[in-house]
């Protein structure tokens, strides 16, 4: 399954289940370095799945007739 196909609960699944395979000490240098690779691809993706969710939270506030626009921080998270 490529990563744009996935949802955000998806990749945090397969990110879960890498580290348990990472974290298995039988598991060889290039399988690991191959999971590890995974691993950095899947993070970045969900990254941009949260960035792109912060934008729509700005979006919306700014559509329901908010004056100031407040950009997302943990400090004002809902």
């Amino acid at each position: 399954m490529e990563e744009q196909e996935l949802s955000f609960e998806e990749a945090i699944s397969q990110l879960e289940e890498i580290i348990e395979n990472l974290e298995d000490k039988d598991i060889s240098l290039d399988e690991a370095l191959q999971k590890y690779q995974q691993g950095v691809k899947l993070s970045k993706f969900c990254s941009n799945k949260l960035e792109q969710a912060e934008e729509k939270i700005e979006i919306i506030r700014d559509e329901e007739g908010t004056i100031e626009l407040e950009n997302y921080t943990e400090e004002g998270s809902l």
